[in-house]
């Protein structure tokens, strides 16, 4: 099931989908502009084999890049460098519940799924996994899974609950104890202020659209800085901009559902902007520590060109990758990403050229920290921009598994964009069907065929810190609700009971040795 289906004639019609494709949670499947000869379609080790493309679908390679070879694990582990931080991802709303608790105001995700038909089976964000109310024992439990690091976020509307002037205060004491629970435990944090909660009265303002969300936002995370920024700490600013502006803001299968192409060009220019601003209230507070640094989580993957598609390809690979890498890392947006034209962003580029004032991409270009690399798979794209599947597809059907693009994505940083540390902020696969299994033999084949590449990454010279399965809890998934379960461990929603999958227990293993073991 995906969130955006493209409208039967008679059907009320969204914006023209420039990929002819399905749109599903965080990443889009797309672009990217990573095209590749025949001979680099080898399936990773362990993925089930799908039927070679048929001709008509062969790809054939640009100066865009290429899918790396078949590639054979060693027999051995694969160490991995000491003092990387091995951890798992949640984020506030899909984990939180208590969406009115204590202060908290509404988000654009309360009132969208609160709408009818935007979500499965009518579900909210309550009670999600109720972690307000049990984050002491999730945080045993993350103990018990030998969990070295945790990456959350922040609720705005929990800390703003109107987005801007006052401040919640039990909202910032719930991150408080939250934070020092971790820390006692041994458990270093990665904060994330922006994962897709936008406070509604904001939206009522205009939302991302509209540039003075940037400024609300510089606001705020100058708040929690202020609260928080005396732990030791990773921080992110915004959490895929790009599935905000496309998802939220262009397709409609998202918060806060609207089908504006312009709109969804301010708002990428616009969390960028925010997230610019965020650095700079972070540096104004404080200085740059090992503990303490600051950078943003962009999803990206590579795509493989159908014959005759590599044009097509490097357009849309401007969209899915280089409307967002080439801002942040330097200081400029590419002039292929938005037209008319196959594989572009439909919309008109005076939008991005009136969106952006004097100073805005030297703002947007300040110097981070760290990067924060989201990967879920791979695309397809054929001459009209139309997806084409080449590899085979988890239980998400926009998921086109193929471990190798892991690589290619972290070597294509490392190769064409200024040195920045990475981590890998998500990373994963949903179980095979609705109801959860403890058996989730899959998940750990996604994450030991995955963990190999960034393992090989790393030994070619890519700068990995870290690395943070998606997600720790079962837990509310966008707009597929509670029937998409992405948890290392299992949640049961009616009694809030935790049990660990089988995965859980396998990636102990990799933390306690620190390396991924050979190929079974």
């Amino acid at each position: 099931m995906s969130d955006h289906v493209r409208p039967t004639d008679g059907a009320a019609r969204r914006p023209a989908d420039p990929f002819d494709i399905r749109l599903d949670r965080r990443t889009l499947l797309q672009a990217g502009g990573w095209v590749v000869g025949a001979s680099g379609l080898a399936l990773a080790a362990g993925c089930t084999p799908m039927p070679a493309p048929s001709p008509t679908v062969g790809a054939t390679a640009t100066a865009g890049g290429s899918a790396t070879a078949t590639w054979a694990p060693p027999s051995a582990p694969m160490v991995f460098p000491a003092g990387f931080r091995w951890g798992a991802a949640t984020s506030a709303f899909q984990v939180e519940g208590s969406t009115t608790a204590d202060g908290r105001g509404p988000s654009i995700w309360d009132t969208f799924a609160a709408g009818p038909g935007t979500i499965d089976g009518g579900a909210t964000g309550d009670p999600a996994a109720d972690h307000y109310r049990l984050w002491r024992s999730d945080l045993d439990l993350m103990s018990t899974l030998g969990l070295g690091a945790y990456r959350f976020s922040i609720a705005w509307p929990r800390v703003q609950p109107t987005g801007s002037g006052a401040v919640n205060p039990r909202g910032l004491d719930f991150y408080k104890n939250l934070l020092d629970g971790l820390l006692e435990r041994g458990i270093h944090p990665a904060i994330t202020l922006y994962h897709w909660d936008l406070p509604q009265p904001l939206q009522d303002a205009g939302g991302w659209p509209a540039r003075d969300t940037a400024a609300r936002f510089s606001d705020y995370a100058a708040i929690v800085f202020d609260a928080l920024g005396d732990r030791p700490a990773d921080w992110f600013t915004i959490n895929e901009p790009k599935t905000t502006a496309y998802v939220g803001y262009l397709y409609g299968s998202h918060a806060p559902g609207l089908t504006d192409p312009d709109a969804a060009v301010r708002a990428v220019h616009h969390q960028l902007l925010a997230h610019g601003l965020a650095v700079q209230a972070f540096r104004a507070r404080r200085s740059a520590e090992a503990d303490a640094g600051i950078g943003i989580a962009l999803n990206l993957q590579p795509v493989y060109a159908a014959i005759g598609a590599e044009a097509v390809a490097t357009r849309a690979d401007a969209v899915e990758n280089r409307l967002f890498l080439d801002p942040v890392l330097r200081g400029q947006y590419p002039t292929d990403a938005i037209g008319s034209r196959a594989g572009q962003l439909r919309a008109d580029p005076a939008t991005l050229e009136a969106a952006v004032q004097d100073g805005d991409l030297a703002t947007i270009s300040a110097p981070c920290n760290h990067l924060g690399v989201q990967y879920y798979g791979v695309a397809a794209v054929d001459r009209s921009g139309g997806n084409v599947a080449m590899f085979p597809t988890s239980d998400a059907s926009w998921q086109q598994v193929h471990a190798e693009g892991f690589y290619e994505t972290l070597m294509r940083i490392r190769d064409e964009y200024p040195a920045i540390p990475l981590v890998v902020t998500e990373n994963g696969i949903p179980d095979r069907g609705t109801d959860g299994t403890l058996a989730d033999v899959e998940r750990r084949e996604y994450l030991h065929t995955h963990l190999q590449q960034a393992a090989r990454a790393i030994d070619d010279g890519v700068d990995l810190r870290g690395y943070y399965a998606w997600s720790l809890l079962d837990n509310f998934e966008w707009a597929r609700g509670y029937t998409q379960r992405w948890g290392l461990v299992n949640v049961d929603f009616g009694t809030q009971e935790r049990t660990a999958k089988d995965s859980a227990a396998w990636y102990r293993s990799v933390i306690a040795a620190n390396a991924v073991p050979a190929s079974e």
